[in-house]
């Protein structure tokens, strides 16, 4: 009966120790898996930072800077090749707030550009490209400014992205230059490429340039048309008088007779 009893009492012990246990069991939720590492925050007066990796040991960080000012600053970027063992630096005024930096090799020879995008606002919105080919220098790139055609419609809001090796920008087209302008629904797109160490662009969207021109058209037409008809008067003109000389030649010859 004892050693009953005493079954009993382990039994009974053993089920409570695990009761016990598995009311300490939490259930699983997402705040028990590890949360990735935050982004730490930049330390003033550095306000933006990305690292570039263009092959395996050669990098670059790009770095603006400014204290006081959130648009204007410098902008640095730290070539780090640590195969050869050199490191350089490059440096350079800023217009607007840096966005991001595109890596590109457009023409091709095996040089890297990096492509600085920098937004910037006064009475719209616009984008700034800040163009580099590193050599064994950085060679700073004129970026082409809009031409008098494809400034028609313009109100900034620029959306740049590569495709193809190729630096593509998109902006809506608006009926007019004014706050009050409208958006047309269309858009225009340039594509921008590198040949000789300069920046070339090509509009793909060439038939939006025709947009808001055919109040030109029209006057280009109806000018056309004033200055023919008088054309048209003087050949009548010249139809009276010579219907005038027939007929007086006529009145002469029945004198004669």
């Amino acid at each position: 009966m004892k050693k009953n009893l005493r079954g009993y009492a382990v039994i009974i012990a053993g089920t409570a120790l695990t009761l016990a246990a598995c009311s300490d069991d939490k259930p699983i939720t997402n705040d028990t898996y590890p949360k990735p590492p935050a982004e730490t925050a930049l330390m003033q007066p550095f306000r933006f930072h990305k690292n570039i990796e263009v092959s395996p040991g050669h990098n670059f960080d790009i770095v603006s800077w400014g204290r006081g000012s959130k648009t204007v600053g410098s902008l640095l970027i730290l070539r780090s090749d640590s195969a050869d063992q050199r490191y350089t630096t490059t440096t350079g005024d800023i217009d607007g707030e840096i966005t991001d930096v595109f890596n590109s090799d457009m023409d091709t020879d095996g040089n890297p550009e990096l492509l600085v995008q920098a937004k910037s606002k006064d009475t719209i919105e616009y984008t700034s490209i800040f163009a580099y080919e590193f050599t064994e220098k950085a060679n700073k790139l004129d970026f082409p400014k809009l031409t008098s055609k494809q400034k028609k419609g313009y109100r900034g809001n620029d959306n740049f992205y590569m495709k193809d090796g190729k630096l593509i920008r998109e902006y809506p087209i608006f009926d007019g230059s004014s706050s009050t302008a409208k958006p047309t629904g269309a858009k225009r797109v340039l594509q921008y490429n590198l040949r000789s160490n300069s920046l070339t662009v090509k509009d793909l969207s060439a038939d939006t340039l025709k947009i808001a021109e055919p109040k030109e058209e029209a006057n280009a037409v109806k000018v056309a048309e004033k200055k023919e008809e008088p054309k048209k008067e003087t050949v009548s003109k010249k139809k009276s008088t010579s219907s005038k000389k027939k007929t007086s030649s006529s009145k002469k010859k029945r004198r004669r007779r």
